[in-house]
């Protein structure tokens, strides 16, 4: 079964990705555009460093073709971003986005992204979802010929690099002489935020900046795990400040001068701050249910409005388009900022994060002390909980009822915007919920210290899986 999720089609490549269902996946999205009348100049096609991605592509360039909608096929792999702008500078009826992102190797995925550049909404999705499953009633092989006339090779990188020169002050970082250390993760960033740096003429080392469909054996997640390498780089070579991508670059990962893996909700506070002071960006500040009340502390201080969204970028990306929000960010390391992309930006995410430091003439570390100072002190993690099908129905009915307590902790009230959050104050509280792939009970907590978050994970673990 072709599903789509919070970020598209994901599968295991050779047993439920395989080209059949790529080209089934397609046909249904042609028939959306068609039906939907879809006014565009055609659909742009990309995809990411993964195994057979860019066949994948092509067949999908082809079945468009076929269908008579002309299919802009990305001639190498191009960041998430890249594309996401790409589709609105041609004024695009789409894009079709070959990425399972910061999934393991073995899996590649289909992402679709309307025309404003957004990742498709559910309403979308689901009507993308009925035509692939009409097609795939039908049981017909979908064999084409190919419409060569209608595929038309590009190269977006060089537009959209030239886009972030709109938002990014590189001179700022060139003359503050800042040193930067570059783990692409063997993903879609390389030549991009590298390049982008080394043109500047800034001193910049990189590392997996080629291709490899297995990324070295672990998954292209720039989390504190994966980014041991870098992290050994900025503390023996002394350099100032660590920048990383996952597989598709729309996700970023930093690493401090004091060789510390900063968490994505540390630096989403930071960089608030910094655009709301420094850059005097306009616009509120938004979140997922699921990050940091960091960001509203901030937000009430400064006296602009906060913004909560249910998990999935998308729904930022729609206050983004409206002109709402000056920043929006997820706990999972998303983020964009006014008038750039609806859709997460890795790349922009580091190089406002070099611009910071370089402006503010303050390394990370200092930048977060500062921060916790003035706005407050909250520690927050993410633990994924196995369930069998007992537990996952239990734990259902549990939610469907919350609790008026949790193991001493009094629940003041019930937050439903995505999964169920119990807020005990207004610095702690737990979220769970239930994925729609595996079974899985993800169960995110923030308190004001350290022990306090233990006491809540603690409690969030027994309210799962008692005794």
């Amino acid at each position: 079964m072709i599903k789509f999720g919070t970020s598209g089609w994901r599968g295991i490549i050779g047993e439920d990705f395989t080209f059949e269902n790529v080209r089934i996946a397609t046909q249904g999205v042609a028939n959306y555009l068609k039906k939907s009348g879809q006014q565009g100049s055609g659909v742009i096609v990309a995809y990411d460093t993964r195994f057979l991605s860019e066949k994948f592509a092509l067949e999908a360039a082809k079945i468009l073709a076929f269908n008579d909608i002309k299919a802009f096929l990305c001639t190498r792999d191009v960041p998430t971003p890249c594309v996401s702008f790409e589709t609105v500078r041609r004024r695009a009826m789409g894009a079709i986005n070959f990425t399972a992102s910061h999934n393991p190797p073995e899996y590649n995925g289909l992402k679709f992204s309307t025309s404003n550049g957004a990742p498709a909404l559910p309403e979308v999705t689901k009507q993308i979802e009925a035509e692939i499953h009409a097609v795939q009633q039908i049981n017909e092989r979908l064999d084409v010929y190919e419409k060569t006339e209608l595929i038309e090779e590009i190269d977006p990188k060089n537009r959209y690099l030239t886009e972030l020169r709109q938002k990014v002050d590189i001179d700022v970082i060139r003359k503050s002489g800042l040193r930067i250390a570059i783990d692409s993760l063997y993903g879609t960033s390389r030549d991009y935020l590298d390049y982008f740096l080394l043109e500047a003429g800034v001193e910049v080392k990189i590392i997996h900046n080629f291709r490899d469909p297995y990324f070295g054996g672990f998954s292209p997640e720039c989390n504190e795990k994966n980014l041991g390498e870098l992290r050994k780089i900025v503390n023996d070579e002394t350099y100032d400040l660590g920048l990383a991508t996952d597989g598709d670059a729309d996700r970023f990962g930093i690493i401090d001068d004091r060789n510390r893996f900063v968490s994505p909700n540390t630096i989403l506070a930071l960089l608030a701050v910094y655009l709301k002071r420094y850059r005097n960006i306009p616009g509120g500040l938004a979140r997922s249910v699921a990050t940091t009340h960091l960001i509203d502390a901030i937000a009430k201080k400064l006296d602009v409005p906060l913004y909560e969204t249910p998990v999935g970028f998308k729904y930022i990306g729609e206050l983004i388009l409206a002109d709402k929000i000056a920043l929006g960010g997820e706990e999972s390391a998303g983020m964009s900022m006014y008038r750039h992309l609806p859709e997460k930006d890795g790349i922009l995410a580091c190089l406002l994060v070099a611009e910071m430091v370089a402006r503010t003439g303050k390394k990370i570390a200092q930048l977060v002390e500062e921060t916790h100072a003035e706005f407050g002190h909250f520690y927050s993690k993410r633990i994924d909980l196995k369930l069998t099908p007992q537990l996952k129905e239990s734990l259902a009915n549990k939610l469907a009822n919350p609790p008026k307590q949790i193991n001493s902790l009094e629940v003041r009230n019930v937050n439903t915007t995505d999964g169920v959050k119990l807020l005990f104050d207004q610095k702690s509280w737990l979220l769970f919920r239930l994925s729609g792939t595996e079974p899985v009970a993800r169960v995110y907590a923030e308190a004001c210290s350290p022990k306090d978050l233990k006491h809540v994970l603690d409690a969030g673990r027994k309210f799962v899986a008692p005794g």
